[in-house]
């Protein structure tokens, strides 16, 4: 069953067994605040277990740098705004990936990496990326990183 995000009241909602559920839930909400300011569009994640087709995607993009994530997937979101195709996956440690591909520009495509705040950088990415730090008002401090996508997806 599909999820809006509300971005004006933060909820755990199918993110509870995260060990930072409340972090991981105001990243989420950052995430549909954005799209909404920007793009006037509702932000909804679905659960992972009804996305094999979306986690799918996003693992065969990250095939591309040879990660493969031992977390475990909770919820999913897939859409396309204007001439962007977007995918996210929102993981039980903390960790929100999302791949950016627009359809028009192979130069503008890449796989973000969002870290919740308390949690400590997956093993997966140790050493492989630097990650930013942003605050957020309703995330608290977020470590981002990201890669270009060089394959067709």
């Amino acid at each position: 069953m599909s999820y809006i995000v509300d971005f004006k009241n933060v909820s755990v909602v199918g993110l509870e067994s995260s060990p930072v559920a409340e972090a991981l839930a105001g990243l989420r909400a950052n995430e549909a605040r954005y799209f909404m300011n920007k793009y006037k569009h509702q932000f909804t994640v679905v659960p992972a277990s009804e996305s094999q087709e979306t986690l799918d995607y996003v693992n065969r993009v990250l095939k591309e740098r040879n990660i493969e994530f031992a977390a475990k997937p909770l919820e999913t979101s897939r859409f396309q705004v204007e001439n962007i195709k977007f995918a996210y996956v929102f993981y039980e440690d903390g960790l929100a990936i999302n791949v950016m591909y627009t359809v028009d520009d192979p130069k503008k495509r890449a796989v973000g990496f969002k870290l919740s705040e308390g949690m400590e950088v997956p093993q997966e990415l140790e050493g492989k990326f630097k990650f930013a730090r942003q605050k957020s008002a309703l995330a608290g401090t977020i470590r981002g990183s990201f890669f270009v996508i060089k394959g067709e997806y």
